[in-house]
C-alpha cells in the first residue's frame, strides 16, 4: 500500500486537492479534521488542554479563535500545544491505516498542513505538493472570515516556504488554474502511482 503525503501553505488549495483524491476513491485522513473533533465537546483534547490553557476551552470545546489568540500572545506555547495534539492525531491516524488495510487499499493519502515541520514526511512514501503564485495565495486567504495580515504572516511563519516545499515533492499540483486542471493533475499522478504498485523496483 502506498502512502501519500499531502501538504501545501496555507491558501494553496491544499483541502480541495484532497477532495480530488478522494473523488478518486483514495482513502484521505485529513488531520485538520481529526484536530477538530478533538476539539470538539467530548472531544480527548478538550480536558488536556483545559489544564493547561483554561482561557481557551468555552463550553466544554476548545474555541479556535480564543486559541489562535493564545498563541499569538504567547507564541512559546505552540510547543506545548503541539506535545498534547500530536500523540492524539498520530493515534488517529494509527486506526485509519488499519482500516485502509482491512479494506485492501492500494494507496491512501494523508492531508497534512505540517508534513514537512512536524517530520511526518518521513513516514510517506510519495509527498505530493499543492502550489499557487503568492499573490493568489494571499488573495484566497485574506478573504477568508476573522483573517487578517498580522494572522497570515503568523501562519507562514510556522511554514515552511512554498519553493521549498515544491523542491522536496515528488509531484507537484498547480491549482492557479481551474479545479478540473487540477483533477487532470490528480488523476496523472493516480496512474504513475498505480503503475508503480504494480511495478515496484527492484
Amino acid at each position: 500500500m502506498i502512502t501519500i503525503g499531502l501538504t501545501g501553505s496555507i491558501g494553496m488549495g491544499k483541502s480541495t486537492t484532497a477532495g480530488l483524491f478522494a473523488a478518486e476513491g483514495v482513502p484521505v485522513f485529513d488531520a485538520d479534521a481529526a484536530v477538530a473533533q478533538m476539539y470538539a465537546p467530548g472531544g480527548e483534547a478538550v480536558p488536556l488542554l483545559q489544564a493547561v490553557f483554561p482561557d481557551v476551552v468555552v463550553d466544554g470545546q476548545v474555541e479556535r479563535g480564543a486559541l489562535s489568540a493564545h498563541l499569538n500572545n504567547h507564541p512559546q506555547d505552540f510547543a506545548r500545544l503541539e506535545a498534547i495534539v500530536h500523540p492524539l492525531v498520530a493515534a488517529r491516524r494509527a486506526d485509519f491505516l488499519d482500516q485502509a488495510r482491512k479494506d485492501s487499499a492500494w494507496c491512501v493519502l494523508f492531508d497534512i498542513p505540517l508534513l514537512f515541520e512536524t517530520g511526518m514526511h518521513a513516514y510517506v512514501d510519495v509527498i505530493v505538493v499543492v502550489s499557487a503564485p503568492p499573490d493568489m495565495q494571499r488573495e484566497r486567504v485574506l478573504t477568508r472570515d476573522g483573517m487578517h495580515v498580522e494572522k497570515f504572516d503568523m501562519i507562514l511563519e510556522r511554514q515552511m516556504p512554498d519553493t521549498e516545499k515544491r523542491n522536496r515533492a515528488h509531484y507537484v499540483v498547480d491549482t492557479s488554474k481551474s479545479v478540473d486542471d487540477a483533477r487532470q493533475q490528480v488523476r496523472a499522478i493516480l496512474e504513475a502511482l498505480r503503475k508503480q504498485s504494480h511495478n515496484p523496483a527492484p
